[in-house]
């Protein structure tokens, strides 16, 4: 079961009562205050983990609460701190704020942590308020709540290169092909229900991650079919490799298929409309495949591809051509990124 948006709770542990105590040993006439200070209690952290994929495990548990700080005691000892409770999330995880409606951390690096609800402090043992005019205190503090948050976590899948297209264009079986992946494929629309992602291997030192977006119709930026829960998958691919099946099923245009599919993609982000793009024609086995290409590549004015996952022609070049572009992108990030270094330091 692929899950990637649920709602929990997290509280942190309560810290630990500072101590009222006093020295009282045989042959120690001034024995004096030894109160010891409360434990912090732990907190509830978030981290991006390898190999967790989905929120499932978190939806099966809504309240996540860290243990609390043990209290201080006599001879000045510290109360034990409580243990911290880290929850493993995908990378890709948009923590927000369920109250204040704000995002907390984006967690898209393997290793990144969020503090979800820090543990409260420990409180103070008397023995901290001993002073030349107040030589036996009797003060003593508590130790403070822990804070509680409702937090939404919502997972966008990380990939360089998206697939998208009309259901059955072709999109899981092309990533079973050039991947390890092995998402389910049958004849019928909507066969894949979640986003399958597998690693294709350019040369030994060469690899990007390419992921099966489920497949759009249109409307749906609107929510229309299962709408967003594909469309924010996009979001984070690097490139997208559209797919145009040459004899739909449906009986409907590959020409008007693709239209529709890169209107669904601007009207939810324009930004996508911005994203580099490689067109292919899928089936290249079936008769009239080449001439879909031909006038698909007329229309949009630039190159289009046919490929065969069925029988492999042309999945070298997909993938060399998309291992080219995402080389030019990575290029340009870094070049950006230097000017912006240059802009501040001038400043």
């Amino acid at each position: 079961m692929f899950v990637d948006r649920v709602e929990i709770e997290v509280t942190g542990g309560k810290g630990g009562d500072g101590c009222l105590s006093f020295r009282r040993e045989r042959h120690v006439p001034r024995g004096g205050p030894d109160g010891g200070d409360g434990g912090d209690g732990g907190s509830v952290i978030l981290r991006a983990e390898e190999g967790v994929d989905s929120l499932i495990a978190l939806s099966h548990r809504k309240f996540w609460k860290a243990p609390r700080g043990l209290h201080g005691s006599g001879a000045r000892r510290r109360g034990r701190n409580g243990e911290d409770v880290i929850i493993p999330v995908p990378p890709g995880t948009v923590v927000r704020d369920v109250e204040g409606d704000f995002v907390l951390r984006d967690l898209t690096q393997i290793g990144d942590t969020l503090v979800a609800a820090r543990g409260g402090k420990g409180g103070k043992g008397n023995w901290r308020f001993k002073s030349a005019i107040n030589q036996a205190p009797r003060e003593y503090t508590l130790g403070t709540d822990g804070e509680h948050r409702k937090i939404h976590l919502e997972l966008k899948v990380i990939a360089d290169v998206g697939l998208v297209g009309k259901p059955n264009a072709g999109k899981s079986t092309l990533l079973s092909r050039v991947t390890r992946a092995r998402p389910e494929i049958a004849s019928y629309p909507f066969t894949t229900k979640h986003p399958n992602l597998g690693r294709v291997v350019i040369d030994f030192d060469r690899t990007f991650v390419m992921a099966d977006i489920p497949g759009l119709i249109e409307g749906a930026h609107l929510g229309v079919g299962l709408g967003h829960e594909f469309l924010r998958h996009i979001e984070r691919a690097g490139i997208l490799i559209h797919l145009v099946e040459p004899a739909p099923l449906d009986g409907t245009l590959p020409l008007e298929n693709y239209r529709n599919i890169r209107s669904e993609l601007v009207q939810y982000n324009p930004l996508l409309g911005e994203r580099p793009e490689i067109v292919a024609v899928t089936k290249a086995e079936l008769p009239g495949a080449a001439e879909v290409r031909d006038e698909l590549a007329a229309d949009i004015g630039r190159d289009v591809l046919l490929i065969s996952a069925v029988t492999g022609a042309g999945l070298n070049e997909l993938t060399r051509r998309a291992a080219e572009l995402l080389d030019e992108a990575n290029q340009a990030r870094r070049a950006g990124q230097a000017k912006q270094v240059e802009g501040l330091g001038g400043e």
